[in-house]
């Protein structure tokens, strides 16, 4: 039998991404990794892993199946890199276009959420790999996360953001959950989503049975003993944290009783068995939930990897504008392309933080489309730039004092003494991580050396207490101390810092001599470094407005001009919220320019979030490509050839304008994020105010021409408590394609009664899609389940079903009238 101190030490997390062992419970290490889009994997350096595109994209598809085969690779990924738990999917809702984490999120519906998470979970533990459903619950905002208090309204919890969480706990039968940074008003407490009694113990354990392991968001946790009791089963990162001795403590002090110890333990041991990590009376590891039926080896090998992965892109991208069918681009007809736009230099392909994953390769636009049209004359221009900072240098550029290669790193003791000796690093480490415990400071010393006429920008990104000299200049001082709140706000991925601009003329070099005097940024569980970034870019040889005119040029003497605009890594990340929806730098203008300069123009907009697109009903053709992954190429060709059809619907509104949007921010108010719009999130405000988006939640044109029939709705429930509703889909195009039908309700409310509920204009019951022949007509069945129907009465503290009359409309987005039945209940 395991002792009280094995059973307290087993709560918390060995290493930032394995639990203990214990052999007493017959237990080995479990190991947890991001992998919204992939494994990243627990070595270092990051092990390649497959890349998906992020999860928005993933939703857009509007298709379970192809879900649930994306989730079959990650899990088969998680088993080839030694990984037993994939902390993602996030089911959190895009509440605000703004969201920093909104890209890895999949929808603003809870009914597009659910249903895509369910396939994703289910696939993924198929595999004999656990998922860790995140983040509960409330996590919609970056802004202050470890700190603010989400005030939801009771009924919009319950029915919109606890709701994808219920279906991974009923629905898709998810081994773990993570508990989030922000604190919660629900069930009459504030607390920590990591100590949330009424949340954890009394909702997802109690209400809806759920017998996983609640783990913490990495460095969550805040106490010791209302965290133990609230619920929480695993501490992560380990070691050290709130637990450990301290919670061995309170259970000595019968703070903390050793049942409510026993039940973590029971939970953990349970995911080992799941995961394959626990052992059986002979000694042999389990082998996971699929027991004998774990396949030998994956159903995906590496050859049909990219396919999907290729497959993805293209089925995912959502055609927002075809005018006169520009698209699909015939390759023997294209004699020549302009390939314009900084993303389509450098296509943004993953966003940054915990999401990122070190992928094996990556096709680029250019790739792709030199092989989808390889009789056709390409040419690539940048147009403009996107960027906040420069591009981390070329190593070759740096030296230290002595000519060696590498920038030169000393560290210092409290006293200013030297510990160890000093050190050259190569120019491409920015982070210097594993310092040693008794270095408090550093000294880093570079020489930048410049030879290439034009005009050169370079930088230093800083983390913390610095000072910063640039040829013995003064440049940078900063007295701001950094800490793990540099991880957890991403500021760290893309520090700031002191920045020049250096002149070098025809057969000059110039060096500039950088000195940096900066702390070590102790970072608890993730560990103790010294963040120096060295970056440039040679900006000169022409400037700003000389190319965006060879671009324009360009593209007036093309066949077709091909933009691709968007985000990059500096706007889209965990750990911030962005500040505004317009697209970085002087895209709009170079999209407006090329596509005066060419009739002929496609959009490609290389984005995971909403961004504002003041052109989009301006130009031929419009394309939304996500962030695409390592396939990006290949599936943008695809799609704008028609070789797969782009048959992608939003996931989530676009906004005209950043004044319409109904949630314009979730920045906290006194500590406090306010849910004022209640159940209406997403479409629903849009509706409720009357507001009329660029593009609807569902809108896609795809390469189809759709006509729906009137819906036939049945007269009774079915026995598993659904309601079936029939609808024919007619394919009145001349290309087989593929239709979603998105199924929408409207019913009695109770805004002014005494029930104790509101509800929304019209809201998403779900949705059927299938591929059609051209010509052809299928009959689509969506069996709709009776919770579409309820609501949550905070009068009654159930689930009740309003009596009334409630409109079925099928249609193709939420602002489509559709066609229409009305039944009575």
């Amino acid at each position: 039998m395991p002792s009280l101190e094995e059973k307290v030490r087993l709560l918390t997390g060995e290493t930032s991404f394995t639990s203990y062992a214990t052999p007493s419970l017959g237990l080995e290490a479990i190991t947890f990794s991001d992998g919204p889009i992939g494994i990243r994997g627990i070595a270092e350096p990051a092990p390649t892993a497959a890349q998906l595109p992020n999860p928005s994209a993933v939703a857009a598809a509007w298709d379970r199946e192809f879900t649930a085969r994306l989730g079959a690779l990650i899990g088969q990924e998680a088993k080839r890199l030694g990984v037993d738990v994939v902390l993602a999917p996030v089911v959190n809702l895009q509440r605000t276009p703004v969201g920093g984490r909104h890209f890895e999120m999949y929808s603003e519906d809870p009914v597009l959420t659910a249903d895509t998470m369910v396939a994703f979970v289910r696939a993924v533990q198929a595999e004999g790999v656990g998922v860790c459903v995140k983040h509960f619950v409330g996590n919609e905002s970056e802004t202050e996360r470890t700190e603010y208090v989400a005030r939801i309204p009771e009924q919009a919890l319950r029915e919109v953001y606890l709701a994808p969480f219920e279906s991974a706990v009923k629905r898709a039968g998810a081994w773990s959950v993570m508990a989030a940074y922000n604190r919660v008003e629900a069930g009459g407490e504030i607390a920590q989503a990591t100590d949330h009694g009424f949340l954890i113990n009394g909702v997802l354990k109690g209400e809806w049975g759920f017998d996983g392991v609640v783990v913490s968001d990495w460095l969550a946790t805040k106490t010791t003993v209302e965290a133990a009791l609230g619920g929480l089963d695993l501490v992560m990162p380990g070691p050290g944290g709130p637990w450990e001795q301290k919670l061995l403590a309170a259970v000595a002090a019968g703070e903390v009783p050793e049942s409510v110890i026993d039940d973590k333990v029971v939970r953990i041991a349970r995911l080992a068995q799941r995961v394959g990590k626990a052992t059986d009376a002979a000694g042999e590891l389990s082998a996971g939930e699929k027991g004998l039926d774990t396949p030998a080896e994956p159903a995906t090998r590496p050859s049909d990897v990219s396919a999907l992965l290729r497959e993805a892109v293209a089925q995912a991208s959502v055609v927002l504008r075809n005018e006169n069918a520009m698209l699909p681009l015939d390759p023997g007809s294209v004699a020549s392309i302009a390939l314009i736009g900084p993303n389509a230099v450098e296509p943004f392909v993953q966003g940054g933080g915990s999401a990122f994953v070190n992928a094996p390769y990556l096709v680029t636009p250019e790739d792709g489309l030199r092989e989808a049209f390889p009789e056709a004359e390409l040419t690539m221009h940048r147009g403009v730039s996107s960027r906040r900072f420069a591009h981390p240098i070329d190593p070759e550029l740096v030296t230290t004092a002595d000519g060696e290669p590498g920038y030169t790193l000393e560290l210092l003791d409290a006293d200013g003494d030297l510990v160890g000796d000093p050190l050259v690093v190569p120019a491409s480490e920015g982070w210097n991580r594993g310092v040693a415990d008794d270095a408090r400071s550093a000294v880093v010393t570079a020489r930048v050396t410049l030879s290439t006429p034009g005009a050169h920008r370079v930088e230093a990104g800083l983390s913390g207490i610095h000072t910063a000299w640039f040829d013995g200049e003064l440049v940078s001082e900063s007295d701001e101390f950094a800490d793990a709140n540099v991880i957890l706000d991403s500021s760290a991925n893309h520090p700031i810092g002191p920045s020049t601009v250096v002149e070098v003329a025809d057969g000059e070099t110039k060096v500039v001599e950088i000195r940096v005097e900066c702390q070590v940024v102790d970072a608890a569980a993730y560990g103790r470094f010294v963040r120096f970034e060295l970056r440039h870019d040679a900006e000169a040889q022409s400037d700003a407005d000389a190319e965006l005119e060879a671009a324009v040029s360009a593209a007036s003497a093309a066949d077709v001009a091909i933009v691709i605009v968007g985000t990059n890594e500096e706007v889209e990340s965990e750990g911030w919220d962005r500040q505004r929806l317009a697209l970085p730098g002087r895209q709009d203008e170079l999209v407006a320019r090329v596509a005066a300069a060419n009739p002929r123009t496609v959009v490609v907009v290389n984005a995971g979030e909403p961004v504002i697109l003041p052109w989009l009903d301006e130009v031929p053709a419009v394309l939304w490509w996500w962030l695409p992954g390592q396939e990006a190429g290949h599936g943008l060709a695809d799609a704008l050839t028609g070789a797969v059809e782009p048959s992608g619907r939003l996931p989530w509104t676009l906004p005209a304008t950043e004044a319409d949007v109904p949630v314009p921010d979730a920045v906290p108010v006194d500590g406090v994020v306010e849910y004022t719009e209640g159940v209406h999130v997403g479409y629903r405000g849009w509706e409720r105010l009357g507001r009329v988006p660029a593009r609807p939640f569902g809108f896609g044109l795809g390469y189809g021409t759709w006509r729906l029939g009137i819906p036939i709705a049945a007269e009774e429930w079915s026995p598993d408590d659904t309601l079936p509703v029939t609808v024919a889909l007619t394919n009145d195009g001349e290309r087989d394609a593929r239709g979603v039908v998105q199924f929408y309700l409207s019913g009695p409310t109770d805004v002014d009664g005494d029930g104790g509920w509101d509800r929304p204009k019209r809201w998403l019951a779900g949705y059927a899609a299938q591929d059609v022949l051209a010509g052809r007509v299928v009959a689509l069945t969506l069996r709709i389940p009776r919770r579409a129907f309820e609501v949550w009465s905070v009068a009654a503290q159930r689930w009740v079903l309003p009596s009334g009359e409630y409109t079925i409309r099928a249609a193709s987005d939420a602002r489509d009238p559709g066609q229409t039945v009305t039944i009575a209940l």
